[in-house]
């Protein structure tokens, strides 16, 4: 996968765990039958009106075809009025790309299973214009202080090929996933700034939360 999203819905009061019943329920298999990869859901632990997750793409091309397929298909027609009716805004889109390699996912759990133990911990770096003076540090400096299994993405400058759904422009992030410890590592490089912080809890079937689990 060489393209993600990273997307955080702001939701109506109260209406998180409807979200996460039809998403887990209804938007897993579905989308990946159209050629999406589900990797991730959650709720944010500091904001109980917050979804937050993430799905991935083969690249640019793929993404164009597995939008529609998914939105215009059959599932979507069924559902997606409820789930749209929890949400308050779903603008709030990434479009990322990984800066080392991701590993083969475990198997999902079932519709139904409990949400795992795990917690999940997102950095998010806003550089802008800097990014590409950033990066480099980043990935070399300070990715792999948060251990061999983090996942680090930077933003991906690529036209909107799904217009429906806007993104997020401008950022110039880099972004650090760990299922690791919570707290960024001491003594970062000069120049780097502390990280916004979103303190995740899995869902029953994300994937992301099954890693973790299956290993113990």
């Amino acid at each position: 996968m060489n393209v993600i999203e990273l997307r955080q819905y702001r939701l109506h009061p109260g209406r998180r765990d409807e979200l996460v019943e039809i998403f887990d329920r209804e938007f897993v298999e579905s989308q990946e039958e159209a050629g999406i990869a589900v990797l991730g859901q959650f709720h944010d632990l500091d904001d109980p009106d917050k979804f937050v997750w993430l799905r991935g793409f083969a690249d640019m091309a793929a993404r164009g075809k597995a939008l529609p397929a998914f939105y215009d298909g059959p599932v979507w027609a069924e559902h997606g009025l409820a789930a749209s009716a929890t949400m308050v805004d779903a603008s709030d889109a990434r479009l990322l790309r990984p800066l080392r390699g991701l590993p083969d996912p475990p198997p999902r759990p079932p519709a139904g299973a409990a949400p795992p133990r795990t917690r999940v911990t997102a950095f998010l770096w806003s550089f802008g214009e800097r990014l590409a003076e950033a990066e480099p540090v980043m990935r070399d400096e300070v990715v792999p202080r948060f251990g061999p299994e983090a996942l680090a993405f930077a933003t991906l400058t690529a036209e909107n090929n799904f217009p429906r759904l806007p993104l997020r422009t401008g950022d110039g992030h880099v972004i650090v996933i760990t299922t690791g410890p919570g707290a960024v590592p001491a003594g970062l490089p000069a120049g780097i700034p502390e990280p916004e912080r979103l303190r995740l809890a899995p869902t029953g079937r994300s994937l992301l939360g099954a890693v973790h689990e299956a290993e113990g």
